[in-house]
């Protein structure tokens, strides 16, 4: 059975498969290819992360080097049984279909509570936002393809540009259909302002 490992563990030992780092080299990578979309990743986190997994026995030191005057670093490998434990944790997130509860579609869930104009003017601000990250994603797909990085190793981007431009394309969807009436929307809001017990609540 696989020793139970954080996604920034994960991270740490994808990384060591490539080849042996030291933990700072693991940040900047994983900075440059931005994973930092997919967890968060702080230079004390990452380190107690490769101490996990050197405890766990899933790495182990190789060595250290000494850059200038720098304070000497020490380089980790991957282990054997790292590897596996990598291989079924990947397995699991490739195949298992999950509930991961996402904030935006509790907020859809419950958008019927707010005023038809609320909402218009609501997912028009996460328009706007989307394709700002929709092009920012654009261009450092394109800076990683500049650096020569296979894309096998970002793929998660192009996964995400999809999702991204489908909810994009869902909520400006939306839009139009409640600005053209297509989509009939019952205002709760007001139905709430004249609810017995609102009405009697003293003005804050």
């Amino acid at each position: 059975m696989a020793e139970a490992i954080t996604p920034l563990g994960a991270a740490v030992l994808a990384l060591l498969v490539e080849r042996s780092m030291h933990p700072y080299e693991m940040y900047q990578t994983l900075i440059e290819r931005r994973e930092d979309r997919l967890m968060k990743i702080r230079p004390g986190s990452l380190y107690h992360a490769v101490d996990r997994l050197l405890t766990q026995g899933l790495i182990s030191q190789e060595g250290t080097e000494r850059e200038g005057n720098r304070p000497e670093r020490t380089n980790y490998s991957i282990e054997s049984n790292g590897y596996q434990a990598l291989r079924e944790h990947l397995s699991g997130l490739l195949r298992e279909v999950k509930n991961e509860y996402p904030d935006f579609r509790r907020g859809v869930a419950e958008a019927h509570n707010l005023s038809k104009e609320e909402v218009v003017e609501l997912l028009s601000e996460r328009a706007a936002a989307l394709v700002e990250e929709i092009e920012d994603l654009q261009e450092n797909s394109a800076g990683l393809v500049s650096l020569g990085l296979q894309r096998a190793l970002w793929l998660d981007i192009g996964y995400d540009l999809e999702v991204m431009q489908a909810q994009l394309n869902w909520v400006r969807r939306t839009i139009d259909e409640l600005k053209s009436d297509e989509l009939p929307w019952t205002d709760y809001s007001r139905l709430m302002a004249n609810h017995p017990r609102l009405q009697h609540q003293p003005n804050k």
